[in-house]
């Protein structure tokens, strides 16, 4: 049997209590599983909205929004979605909810009653793909930003869910820190988990298989990278990361085969070769 996307957004429209305009409208959506999507958008453009809404967070106000097959609109699926779907925030202080990081860590797989062996197994693979490792026995709210941030995920991938959502999740971190962080996640989406990452930082976006930019509650525009970065990013206002820059001259060069991905590792693996 065919399996269907992670998620399916139908013709959804969400409007926040007061306000003049929905965040969200018209939005026709569908992710399949394994995918990498960078969702990038100007604030206000409703990035943030469509995340809550694929976590069940939100429901539409109008049309519909399914989640592995999943109507979120049902409460008594609420559960079962969020296991299932990782959000992590841009402020890791709204996720923190222990006070030692293994405790943190393991909040949620407690949650849903699992083994204690199998708790400890989760744990230590998340605090190991987020390098907290040697932190586990730190207080929670004593890390700086960035090693708040990289708890937050820790606690998300211990539920072992088959997507993870990424609303700015690396802005608290520094340049080795997100290199860190981004490593981890192409080896998460290697594995098959989907990411869904809204980001502001195009060097970022250079990891994804596919790119969809937001415009005032709308999706302006759906397609591939390589589409993107030739014909659509300098009319969306955004700029050209100096990572694929350096990958059009080696490509240009014959330094490195075609196909070879912007990321640091993959032009390092290719310049070996």
């Amino acid at each position: 049997m065919e399996q269907g996307p992670i998620f399916s957004i139908q013709g959804a429209e969400f409007s926040y209590k007061g306000a003049s305009s929905p965040a969200v409208k018209n939005v026709d959506l569908s992710v399949a599983s394994g995918e990498w999507v960078a969702l990038l958008g100007i604030n206000g453009s409703g990035k943030s909205t469509l995340a809550k809404m694929m976590n069940a967070l939100l429901i539409p106000t109008r049309g519909a929004c399914f989640v592995m097959g999943m109507d979120t609109s049902d409460p008594e699926l609420a559960a079962a979605i969020r296991q299932n779907v990782a959000l992590v925030f841009q402020n890791p202080d709204d996720q923190i909810v222990a006070s030692i990081v293994e405790e943190d860590v393991a909040f949620g797989p407690e949650n849903l009653g699992l083994p204690s062996e199998t708790i400890r197994a989760r744990v230590d693979r998340a605090l190991r793909l987020t390098g907290l490792s040697e932190m586990r026995r730190r207080g929670s709210y004593s890390l700086s930003g960035g090693q708040k941030q990289r708890l937050a995920l820790a606690g998300a991938l211990a539920m072992e869910p088959e997507a993870l959502i990424l609303d700015e999740s690396t802005s608290m971190l520094d340049p080795e820190g997100r290199a860190s962080f981004l490593n981890c996640l192409r080896e998460l989406n290697a594995r098959g988990i989907t990411i869904v990452q809204i980001t502001h930082r195009m060097e970022e976006v250079a990891h994804a298989s596919r790119i969809v930019v937001a415009r005032s509650g709308e999706v302006a525009w759906d397609g591939s990278p390589d589409f993107f970065w030739e014909e659509k990013c300098a009319g969306f206002g955004f700029d050209i990361p100096q990572e694929l820059e350096l990958l059009r001259s080696l490509r240009d060069g014959g330094f490195v085969p075609a196909g070879t991905k912007p990321a640091v590792h993959d032009l390092l693996e290719a310049l070996c070769l």
